[in-house]
């Protein structure tokens, strides 16, 4: 992705604040626990927070967390949830926080988004010593047919590789390492994966989906198009056409410790 495209998709998600607070979903508390396991305490900064959906399963584990978030509009949403967080303006490049002030930087479907070549110096300058870094993505299950056949219909832009477990292992191994010469901060990576189900209507699929970022910046005409073709298929199976079901899902994690 080019850094002008990548600035696009990375701003545009402050435009669907309130939708993104009402339709992504929360995190397996299983897979919290993982990424938390290893740590030398629990003083916890969900960075990237957005509307605080994994800030909100952290405060339900009882851990200490603050938030960090760039976006104004994500920043309300979290804190008029969340009320009772410390939720600061920043970003991975520049946190607002003292040094090894937190014992774990945890990223919600964020990390992705991170320049690593000045994220990474940045994180493991507010980790405690023997600190983890570690990012969480939730995932479609592609091992189902219905769900696989989404993924296909939807695209790329609704459903990328990194939301789907067939390649988010490869797309996400080296998310802590930078992509210039700037030397790592972390150590070698470990990934898990841990069953998260969702209950969701075809609707409510619809607006899930409609929070991607590369369905945000889409040209009206070509959104639409896109999300009819999602309802179309929704509506033809049986699964998914009539009421509540289930959408198999995974909370997939990327952890590592600081160096």
């Amino acid at each position: 992705m080019e850094k002008d495209e990548w600035l696009l998709h990375s701003s545009s998600f402050g435009t669907a604040a309130a939708a993104y607070a009402e339709h992504r979903p929360d995190y397996a508390q299983a897979a919290v626990r993982w990424a938390l396991e290893p740590a030398p305490g629990l003083r916890v900064l969900d960075l990237g927070a957005g509307t605080g959906k994994l800030t909100a399963t952290l405060v339900a584990l009882g851990v200490d967390v603050i938030a960090v978030e760039p976006d104004p509009a994500m920043l309300t949403e979290l804190r008029r949830a969340l009320p009772t967080v410390r939720a600061l303006p920043g970003s991975a490049e520049a946190i607002p926080l003292p040094d090894a002030s937190v014992d774990v930087v945890l990223a919600g479907n964020a990390m992705h988004w991170f320049d690593m070549a000045v994220a990474g110096p940045e994180i493991a300058r507010v980790l405690a010593p023997g600190g983890i870094l570690a990012g969480l993505w939730n995932v479609m299950d592609d091992q189902v047919d219905w769900v696989a056949g989404l993924a296909q219909v939807s695209g790329s832009a609704a459903i990328g590789p990194r939301d789907t477990p067939t390649s988010w292992r490869a797309e996400t191994a080296g998310m802590h390492l930078p992509k210039t010469g700037v030397a790592a901060r972390f150590r070698s990576p470990e990934q898990a994966e841990f069953p998260h189900g969702l209950r969701r209507t075809a609707d409510s699929l619809v607006a899930t989906l409609a929070t991607r970022a590369g369905v945000l910046v889409m040209p009206e005409q070509e959104r639409e198009a896109t999300l009819g073709r999602i309802r179309a298929f929704l509506a033809s199976r049986p699964e998914t056409a009539d009421g509540e079901f289930a959408l198999p899902m995974l909370t997939a994690v990327l952890r590592v410790r600081r160096l």
